[in-house]
């Protein structure tokens, strides 16, 4: 079988972490967000919001974190890799606050693609927000349309995944990729 890189994305706090951390329980390999750990180093370095503050800085950093996600993720041995946000994110995010950015954004997002990509929707029930998560839920929803638009835009089909416990969203997840595989 083929190795398929599938992304799980949505706007702050719908999910995906967890989802990632379910299916790590599972024996899945998973790569975590990137840009917690952009923040983290930067808040570290006495930049509070590093993405508010140097928008294109951020995102080029995100960038390159992503870039080896997928690299990585190529090089992996199991057949199924899931990521916690994609390469075209950092395009959506960069649209969401009009911020120009170089033409190797777009080239990256048409040079390293995904095989199947989950979007999980607003859900104001689970929202948080944290030390890293700035946005309200009113910015997560509009991000959300940004995330469709940009994805779109690069030529993704989108599955949406249902609101519903962690059991049920992993089971629609992983029943959609294995439709999938019958259908190829």
């Amino acid at each position: 079988m083929k190795k398929q890189l599938i992304v799980l994305i949505g706007g702050p706090g719908t999910g995906k972490t967890t989802l990632i951390n379910a299916l790590i329980e599972k024996g899945y390999r998973c790569y975590p967000e990137v840009s917690r750990e952009v923040i983290l180093n930067a808040q570290k370095e006495g930049i509070d919001q590093l993405f508010l503050e140097k928008p294109l800085l951020f995102s080029e950093m995100l960038l390159q974190g992503r870039i080896k996600q997928h690299q990585d993720a190529c090089n992996e041995t199991h057949e199924l890799v899931f990521l916690d946000r994609g390469i075209p994110d950092v395009v959506a995010y960069l649209d969401f606050v009009n911020s120009d950015y170089p033409t190797d954004f777009a080239t990256a997002c048409d040079t390293y693609k995904y095989d199947q990509l989950f979007l999980l929707p607003p859900w104001e029930e689970i929202y948080q927000s944290d030390n890293e998560r700035y946005e309200s839920f009113e910015q997560a929803t509009q991000l959300y349309e940004f995330l469709v638009k940009t994805y779109s835009k690069f030529g993704y089909q989108i599955t949406e995944v249902p609101k519903g416990t962690v059991q049920k969203r992993v089971e629609f997840i992983l029943n959609s990729i294995q439709s999938s595989k019958i259908k190829i």
